[in-house]
């Protein structure tokens, strides 16, 4: 017990002195576990294979889909226009809207995605984004208490009460309680944020570094030189033929940029593929080629194989309006020649930028010059920039000829950045069949299946790009953390420290009755998780609530509920969750400013709790 004690005393005194990544902290005390052989190997490693574990997994790249996709976006901006120029009104849609977001997504890719909205959205009101950001992460955290995914402590409490011989929690069983929560912090945040977060000059703008994609599109004037031609009719000589057998360049002086090719019509399941303009590409009928050169020559080509002439500002499918240039598949960077590079003086025909890398030469950049015709023949000349096309891999991949050229900015990390908004509706699908899956009974399938079936259906329909893409939508930090973590509550118990625990608390207060019970265990998770993060207070308190509702011999429902509430209604501190941390710097908040608002409305919430959970979950 002394060792167990020690181990979690040492382990808590890093948790909060913040100096060492949690998740070695949280492997060094597995460790230690087994070298004091307090724990076996079955017993330590058995963290790692544990459902809630998978589970998390496989939330965060359904969650990592739903950002790539944009459909976040888009529910988030489409819902917050409603709140007018009214300051009451968009206080009330950001804490509704984040909690709604928060119920399916992490607190923390909620708060990514709301933020700059939310700030766009102030601004527009004329009010200071101050009083809005602060109850944006608090939302986050509230909208994460009405599901059973929505934050970890919630899957924590479910697992504990399973594993005791209890049913399972339901999806929706946190929902009364995160009603209850949102309804509090509406309550309490409207005065608090009115008293204490006056407004501050926002000081000038940061100048945006590097260059967007459609930065760059503007600056060569892409548009400008850019045509769609349809493949519409049956009967057109096009089809069947490669674009070599056209010979497009050498008859019709025009440069083919790449192909879009739907795979099919229907408006809620519609996917359209990018492919680069390689010279054996087959056409086929309903293709659309993007064209960059004179609009004579390409009315002619048009003409001469009977393709439809698109107007560049209609989407080739719907025929609405759109971007003149997406890159879901296919992007574009800059290239710059090395003075020392051995490519000085010859033709970009020469190079072989298609050969030899599968991308397209679109412009030339020379000093102040923009070259974007004839670039077959022209010489590269020391300083000149290039601006390419090709698939995202194949950009990156030029990064290896660096002796001759430097490519600029990050390829691979600005395909990450774009969202590929024709993947919403499909997104959106599997999210709402992970969620039927996951609510009705009836339906034999496992919380954790179902997540994973959703996960998987991610990467094969294209909505995360890749596996790679998948794996780095996965925290790995706060899986390996929980992971780590979770034998810690079985050398508890093993030891004999969570029942000396909950005999020493039922010593104080188990003669007053189970409300003060439930009122010292929501306390102390309240304070412990001020300095520990929600999901290692849930993890340690658990088992402790558990053992205190059992030797007491009542219900351990309410007590379960109130280890999660304390655990994720945590306000006080910047440092206590990531969305308050992320906040901070935008809304200019201070250390006291945390205090004076997120203090209040923790002691608030922790009244409330302590009255409302014996009414909803009977002792």
């Amino acid at each position: 017990m002394i060792a167990t004690l020690i181990i979690l005393l040492i382990s808590a005194i890093l948790f909060v002195s913040g100096r060492v990544r949690s998740d070695l902290v949280a492997l060094c005390a597995l460790l230690a576990l087994l070298l004091c052989q307090i724990l076996t190997p079955a017993e330590a490693l058995s963290g790692f294979s544990n459902t809630t574990v998978i589970m998390m997994i496989g939330l965060f790249i359904v969650g990592g889909g739903i950002f790539q996709t944009g459909l976040a976006k888009m529910i988030g901006s489409k819902v917050m226009t409603l709140a007018g120029n009214s300051e009451l009104r968009l206080f009330l849609l950001v804490m509704i809207v984040t909690s709604a977001i928060g119920m399916f997504v992490s607190n923390t890719g909620t708060v990514a995605l709301m933020l700059p909205i939310v700030v766009s959205m102030a601004a527009a009101a004329g009010t200071s984004s101050r009083r809005l950001l602060m109850p944006l992460a608090f939302a986050s955290s509230m909208g994460g208490m009405m599901t059973l995914i929505g934050t970890p402590p919630n899957l924590i409490v479910s697992d504990t009460l399973q594993h005791a011989g209890y049913e399972p929690l339901s999806f929706f069983s946190f929902l009364p309680v995160g009603l209850i929560t949102l309804t509090v912090g509406i309550i309490g945040l409207l005065p608090l944020t009115k008293i204490f977060l006056s407004p501050k000059d926002g000081g000038k703008k940061k100048k945006k570094s590097g260059k967007s994609l459609d930065d760059l599109v503007g600056e060569y004037g892409l548009t400008s030189n850019l045509f769609r031609v349809h493949i519409k009719s049956e009967g057109s000589p096009a089809i069947g033929k490669t674009i070599a057998d056209l010979n497009i360049y050498h008859n019709y002086g025009i440069n083919v940029l790449e192909l879009r090719r739907s795979a099919g019509q229907n408006r809620f399941v519609r996917t359209v593929s990018q492919k680069l303009a390689s010279p054996d590409l087959i056409l086929k009928q309903g293709d659309v080629l993007y064209l960059s050169g004179a609009a004579e020559d390409i009315q002619k080509f048009a003409e001469d194989y009977s393709l439809r002439l698109l107007d560049i500002h209609t989407d080739e499918i719907e025929h609405t309006s759109t971007a003149s240039m997406d890159f879901f598949d296919i992007g574009v960077a800059e290239v710059l020649f090395m003075p020392t590079s051995t490519m000085i003086g010859r033709s970009i025909s020469e190079i072989g930028f298609r050969n030899k890398f599968n991308v397209n030469v679109l412009g030339i950049r020379r000093r102040k010059e923009y070259i974007l015709k004839d670039l077959g023949s022209e010489k590269v000349q020391n300083g000149d920039v290039l601006l390419v096309q090709g698939t995202w891999s194949d950009i990156g991949r030029l990064k290896n000829e660096s002796s001759n050229w430097v490519v600029l900015g990050e390829p691979l990390k600005d395909a990450q950045k774009v969202t590929l908004d024709h993947k919403a509706p499909i997104a959106a699908a599997i999210m709402i069949g992970m969620i039927v899956m996951m609510v009705f009974d009836n339906i034999p399938i496992a919380p954790v299946t179902s997540v994973l079936i959703a996960a998987v259906l991610m990467v094969i329909t294209g909505c995360v790009r890749s596996m790679e893409a998948a794996y780095k939508t996965i925290n790995w930090q706060t899986i390996v953390l929980f992971a780590a973590m979770l034998p810690m509550s079985t050398a508890l118990e093993k030891t004999g420290v969570s029942a000396a625990i909950a005999d020493a608390i039922v010593g104080w207060l188990g003669g007053s009755g189970p409300i003060l019970m439930l009122a010292g265990i929501y306390t102390a998770t309240s304070i412990m998780t001020i300095f520990i993060s929600n999901t290692v207070t849930a993890v340690l308190m658990a088992p402790i609530a558990l053992q205190c509702a059992m030797q007491i011999g009542v219900s351990p429902v309410p007590f379960m509920f109130a280890v999660t509430v304390a655990a994720s209604m945590c306000f006080a501190s910047p440092f206590s969750t990531p969305p308050n941390a992320l906040v901070m710097s935008a809304g200019q908040y201070t250390f006291m400013d945390y205090v004076k608002v997120g203090l209040p409305m923790q002691i608030l919430m922790g009244i409330v709790m302590v009255f409302v959970l014996p009414l909803l979950f009977p002792f």
